[in-house]
């Protein structure tokens, strides 16, 4: 008689360490997922008032309340399972819920307490439509093809050199003159042979002379 006193008192011991360590694990949680989850700590050995913690009570619950249909099946069958995880559940305003519940059994096999946590995603819903609105585009093309760099310095004059003579499958000082003129009057029509400086880096790559890069201009003007 005195052993199985013995055994009773142990295991009750062991009983309240799991849920006294649950309770930490509980508020931990709860800190961490702040304000989208509820963390609920059910004591399986009272059923009528198993919520021996709740933080972040979305439910509307409170310490004292009874435990949920899982939390019986739990009790009923100890073959349940321990952990039952991402499972669709709702909040008894209608709200939509992710749920995971944890069941944690003692020494012996029986299962003591269950920890569950439950998600508000109607607020992650909301931002999720939010962040689509913020990233939608319209897949039509704009009247001009616009790319996002700065257009005013002498890199993007030699880029659009280079660019031009690959293009040609040539080097930019191999061009022949008609090429040349096409690239000169494309680098005016683009607003690049405006830029200060333009015409000299111009006449550097091509090797020609400044004057032969007006040239190419006067002789597109007079038509």
């Amino acid at each position: 008689m005195k052993k199985n006193e013995n055994i009773a008192q142990e295991t009750l011991t062991e009983n309240e360490l799991l849920l006294r360590e649950g309770k930490k694990i509980a508020k931990a949680l709860a800190e961490m997922f702040a304000p989208t989850c509820e963390v609920v700590l059910h004591d399986l050995t009272n059923p009528e008032h198993s919520v021996v913690a709740i933080e972040q009570p979305l439910s509307g619950r409170s310490v004292g309340d009874s435990t949920t249909e899982m939390g019986l099946a739990r009790i009923h069958d100890p073959n349940y399972p321990d952990v039952v995880q991402n499972y669709a559940n709702r909040f008894p305003d209608g709200r939509p819920a992710k749920s995971t519940s944890i069941g944690l059994r003692n020494g012996r096999g029986e299962f003591v307490a269950a920890l569950c946590l439950n998600m508000d995603v109607s607020l992650l819903d909301s931002v999720q439509r939010v962040l689509a609105q913020l990233t939608a585009v319209d897949n039509s093309e704009p009247p001009t093809h616009e790319t996002l760099r700065s257009r005013f310095g002498p890199h993007d004059v030699r880029r659009a050199i280079e660019d031009y003579s690959a293009a040609m499958s040539s080097q930019p000082r191999a061009l022949s003159p008609s090429q040349r003129k096409t690239l000169i009057r494309h680098l005016a029509t683009s607003g690049l042979l405006q830029l200060r400086g333009a015409a000299k880096i111009v006449a550097e790559e091509l090797g020609i002379s400044r004057a032969s890069v007006y040239n190419a201009l006067k002789g597109e003007s007079s038509r």
